[in-house]
């Protein structure tokens, strides 16, 4: 898909310099890469919270198979 983009952009392009940008900009790394934020803020879990929510999902996942309602 990118070379697709790629193609696209070099055929728009009107000379060498427009070209040397669209690429610079088609493979530049995201914004927030820089500032070294690759996830949105609250949203990681530490290793006891993901216990934690695993041992909530084993417990409605044991309910579900009794029949349990709760």
């Amino acid at each position: 898909m990118i070379n697709a983009a790629e193609a696209a952009m070099e055929q728009a392009a009107e000379d060498d310099g427009e070209r040397a940008r669209n690429r610079a900009r088609l493979y530049a790394p995201p914004k927030n890469a820089a500032r070294g934020q690759r996830r949105h803020p609250g949203t990681a879990m530490n290793r006891g919270q993901a216990q934690a929510l695993m041992a909530q999902l084993a417990r409605q996942d044991s309910q579900l198979g009794r029949g349990a309602s709760g």
